[in-house]
């Protein structure tokens, strides 16, 4: 049977107003009912138009229900005058502009408190480093685009003298087995559960995505992102993994929810922005009401896509460890890009950490440093003013663009040399130095998480530009 042939007067015909309505009802039943006949669908029409309210909880069919019960204009959202409650933590450390990113999503009516981490600079809405709570409203930029970037850290069985021992055999498997950007995939995958959630077939947006996240499995983003093997100290002996204070190899992985991420936070953000005008200032903060039919589908993906990036990671692992060998004695893992249902002061919020490490008393996490310096295994402590929460890493000291035109690869190349790191790909805007120094950065967050143990790049892999 041939696809849909659905036109706006087949929809105007059968009552609908004149409105963007008909676009999104052709866009919703070409999606879903293309291969059913133009008469059954405008039965299905009918009935959403009778009575919508029947239809606002379907994944499908509710984003048309939901235009027949808003069918009002939609009126500019005002910033409050007054900020949400607030703290910064190493403020000396964070530019002005950052700043003020805060404190325009302080305004919004929906907020609740906010924080910034010490490793904060610019981004798009919400500074990076931004933690921001709101009531009962998702903010997909907010969250940021890619969904549920995360750390991985795997420790291993195996000596730290075999990264020098058998460096060759570990760079080949840095080489061979692990896939940066947009064009490079393996060529065999293996089954993973996330890609039997319902969400995928019920979610048009999922179900267009679905073989790009398959291929994608097991790949890295361009940018920031690694896979590194390197030299695992546990400082702390008091640990919840039970390993002794000493030194054990490390696989170590940086990187998000891929195309599937990217482009559920642009669709999302479009239809914030349309459904919630905000002034020019605060426009990338466009909120869902968790109430409606799209805020609900937005969580529903997001949630998602954190399940596949987590699935990434450990598809990486799992290839690397197949290569070298080792057996894997303990895993440290944690999105911060991403958003969550929690209770603060008593009350439900949902809290974004965009760029923030989730910190609760007793949440084990990672905060990486730049690729020539360590980061840290950290143990959150719970502090309420940062509301739960730590950096992502150092956090840039330079933009992409200064750092490529300030810095030049004989640096880099003498940087890396004198920390015995070695690197495959990268570039001149993830150069170490154009990274802020993650001591001063965790110096200024001791209230917010205690130190277990480090981690210190030895053979690096990133996408080059």
């Amino acid at each position: 049977m041939g696809k849909l042939k659905l036109k706006g007067k087949d929809i105007l015909k059968i009552g609908y107003p004149n409105t963007k309505i008909i676009n999104t009802a052709i866009e919703v039943m070409q999606k879903n009912f293309d291969k059913r006949n133009k008469a059954y669908v405008l039965s299905i029409l009918k009935e959403i138009q009778k009575k919508p309210e029947d239809y606002k909880e379907n994944l499908m069919l509710g984003q048309i229900a939901e235009e027949f019960l808003q069918l009002t204009k939609v009126e500019k959202r005002n910033l409050e005058s007054q900020r949400a409650p607030f703290s910064i933590f190493g403020e000396e450390q964070i530019a002005e502009e950052a700043i003020k990113q805060l404190y325009t999503a302080l305004k919004l009516p929906v907020s609740v408190q906010g924080s910034l981490m010490p490793d904060g600079h610019v981004g798009y809405g919400l500074p990076i480093g931004g933690v921001l709570a709101t009531e009962n409203a998702v903010i997909p930029y907010g969250v940021g685009v890619d969904i549920g970037c995360r750390m991985c850290l795997s420790i291993l069985d195996v000596p730290v003298s075999y990264l020098e021992g058998c460096k060759d055999k570990y760079l080949n498997a840095l080489q061979e087995n692990t896939k940066f950007g947009m064009y490079e995939t393996h060529k065999t995958h293996i089954d993973y559960s996330v890609f039997e959630n319902e969400a995928f077939s019920m979610i048009p947006i999922l179900r267009r995505l679905k073989a790009k996240a398959i291929k994608q499995m097991g790949t890295s983003g361009g940018g920031n992102h690694f896979v590194e093997f390197g030299e695992v100290e546990i400082t702390d002996e008091k640990n919840e993994f039970n390993l002794p204070k000493g030194k054990y190899t490390g696989i170590l992985s940086h990187s998000g929810s891929r195309a599937l991420g990217a482009e559920i936070a642009q669709y999302y953000t479009r239809v914030a922005i349309e459904q919630c005008p905000l002034p020019k200032e605060a426009q990338h903060l466009a909120w869902l009401d968790l109430n409606s039919h799209l805020g609900t589908e937005y969580w529903i993906a997001m949630n998602l896509a954190g399940e596949y990036a987590s699935a990434c990671h450990f598809d990486i692992h799992r290839r690397l460890m197949k290569i070298t060998g080792g057996r894997l004695i303990a895993r440290i893992e944690n999105h911060h890009n991403f958003a969550w249902k929690e209770e603060h002061k008593g009350k439900e919020v949902i809290v974004h950490r965009k760029g923030a490490t989730p910190a609760a008393k007793g949440q084990l996490g990672f905060i990486p440093g730049s690729m020539s310096s360590k980061g840290f295994i950290v143990r959150g402590r719970g502090n309420e003013e940062s509301l739960n929460s730590a950096s992502h890493g150092a956090g840039r000291l330079l933009s992409r663009h200064k750092a490529s035109n300030s810095i030049s690869a004989s640096e880099i190349k003498k940087e890396l040399k004198l920390h015995k790191v070695e690197l495959i790909g990268g570039s001149k805007e993830e150069a170490p130095m154009a990274y802020k120094n993650i001591n001063e950065v965790m110096n200024a967050q001791t209230e917010l998480v205690d130190i277990l143990g480090t981690f210190m790049p030895r053979l690096v892999r990133m996408d080059k530009k």
